[in-house]
């Protein structure tokens, strides 16, 4: 229940209603969490090229190249030839972790 609260403070302080984020958290931690809530809206069964993965993270934020970097850099996707897929949730970097 203590990280249902967590995240669901999270998702207060940096999102809009309407589910765009009004920043990128700098701390680790709140990061993961809004990098985990945007991963699990794509397909793990879809591979991406890299304009799809561009649009995708659009829909929530401008600094697509940030968010991009930051699922690679954290293990929710992998990247090869440009071609971008979800990876299994164990090899994500988990906040519940930090």
């Amino acid at each position: 229940m203590e990280d249902l609260a967590f995240q669901d403070s999270i998702f207060r302080n940096f999102t809009k209603p309407d589910g765009r984020l009004k920043s990128m958290p700098s701390q680790k931690k709140k990061k993961l969490v809004v990098l985990e809530y945007l991963i699990q809206k794509l397909d793990p069964a879809k591979a991406y090229n890299e304009k799809d993965v561009n649009e995708f993270i659009k829909q929530f934020h401008e600094d697509f190249c940030t968010i991009r970097r930051e699922f690679v850099i954290n293990g929710f996707v992998t990247r090869e030839n440009s071609v971008y897929t979800v990876n299994e949730k164990e090899k994500w970097n988990k906040w519940q972790d930090l």
